[in-house]
């Protein structure tokens, strides 16, 4: 059974910083991409970040450099340090787990809640 389990979301003031953290199990960790994606309210999920088996990161241009993809293979866990949060980052954060093989495995965690407001 795969499982991905996010943590780490909360209220923080604008300026501010929070890290994510995600822990997966039952996938083969080191052969997915992993990635954080985004939905605010009234809009689309969008792609926050994301880390390949190589290490190789890609950013939305909203967050890039703001906030940084980290993975660790030996411990399945995929994190995401979030920083200078503003308002519009306000969002339910979700754990994304991608594979392209035969079939394509794409797996989502259930959401963490990140709320940036004074």
């Amino acid at each position: 059974q795969v499982q991905l389990v996010e943590s780490g979301g909360g209220l923080v003031q604008p300026g501010g910083s929070l890290r994510l953290s995600c822990a997966a199990s039952g996938i083969i960790f080191s052969m997915y991409t992993m990635g954080w994606y985004r939905q605010a309210p009234g809009k689309q999920r969008e792609l926050v970040a994301s880390i390949t088996r190589a290490g190789i990161t890609n950013y939305a241009g909203s967050v890039k450099g703001r906030f940084t993809i980290s993975r660790d293979n030996a411990k399945n866990t995929v994190n995401l340090q979030m920083n200078s949060l503003k308002p519009e980052d306000t969002a339910v954060y979700y754990c994304n787990a991608y594979a392209n093989i035969v079939p394509i495995r794409d797996y989502w965690g259930q959401g963490t809640q990140v709320t940036v407001s004074s």
